[in-house]
């Protein structure tokens, strides 16, 4: 063997090992920052006792996608199971044996919901708090007691599993937990009156950001499975996917049949056991506002 080659043999071996040194890194700083204290200052929102917050609780619920995620019982379930490794089962907020909010107080329903913490301070790795971190306080405590009055069964707390990749890009930032998106010293939104206008849209959209991005622009989900399509942009910019409802109607028919005007399906990742849940009131409202937004390019998040 030549020395150049031999040479050339021992960098790739030494590249090799270096990166392999780098990844493991890495891997090792994501475990670490996965078990990171966050500390936010909580504002602890009052159980309510009104029974008629209980019909608006579940209807946030099932609109909102608490049901979609945690199933419309409340009990979990396995959300994510792909083959690159990354495994998610929702917990159980129902109560009853295994709840994962067996023993919450009013403060650790905001800790979990508004800021995407457990009662230890450790971030919630999958919980999308960034969706609701704006809920007004009304509707925050109509969706706690309703959450809370769901039949008592089994449960079991969460099981989220990174693969080694995924890992090193939460370490790197390029995948974000709620807790790092989310300005903790902003003040839950006021509540404005419930119309079919942009105001009132402009709210109910909040629930949209963690897919579609804080502009609304869509893109690649970061920290979802590769093969997940990117999400629509839902801006009037270039690639928008508004162009095809350009009517109220039409946006409440897709969501409520996952369906395109075209009669082409839509992705099943969209939420669609939620959004059939909207009425026509908040879907009006979301298509007012949705059509108010700056342009942005696709893929701007």
């Amino acid at each position: 063997m030549g020395k150049a080659v031999k040479y050339l043999l021992m960098g790739v071996a030494v590249l090799a090992f270096a990166g392999a040194a780098f990844f493991g890194g890495a891997v090792w700083m994501g475990e670490r920052k996965m078990q990171r204290a966050v500390d936010v200052r909580v504002v602890p929102v009052p159980f309510t006792r009104d029974a008629a917050a209980l019909p608006q609780g579940k209807y946030l619920f099932e609109s909102r996608g608490c049901g979609e995620c945690h199933g419309m019982d409340g009990r979990g379930r396995v959300l994510i199971d792909n083959p690159n490794g990354l495994y998610v089962r929702t917990p159980s907020i129902a109560p009853g044996p295994g709840s994962a909010v067996a023993g919450y107080v009013e403060s650790d329903w905001v800790r979990a919901i508004r800021h995407g913490i457990d009662p230890k301070g450790r971030a919630l790795l999958i919980m999308p708090s960034e969706d609701y971190n704006r809920m007004n306080d009304g509707d925050f405590a109509a969706l706690v007691a309703y959450a809370r009055s769901l039949p008592a069964g089994p449960g079991a707390p969460a099981t989220v599993r990174f693969p080694a990749f995924m890992k090193a890009l939460y370490a790197a930032g390029a995948i974000q937990d709620a807790a790092a998106k989310i300005d903790h010293r902003l003040p839950p939104a006021a509540a404005v009156p419930v119309a079919a206008n942009v105001e009132h849209g402009a709210y109910v959209a909040n629930m949209c950001i963690g897919c579609h991005g804080a502009g609304l622009a869509g893109g690649k989900i970061p920290g979802m499975p590769p093969e997940w399509p990117p999400a629509s942009n839902l801006t009037p910019g270039e690639g928008s996917a508004m162009a095809r409802y350009d009517t109220w109607e039409k946006l409440a028919a897709m969501m409520r049949s996952g369906r395109r005007p075209d009669g082409s399906e839509v992705s099943n990742v969209m939420p669609f056991a939620s959004l059939a849940k909207m009425n026509d009131t908040d879907v009006r409202a979301v298509h007012a506002f949705l059509r108010t937004l700056p342009a942005r390019k696709a893929g701007e998040r």
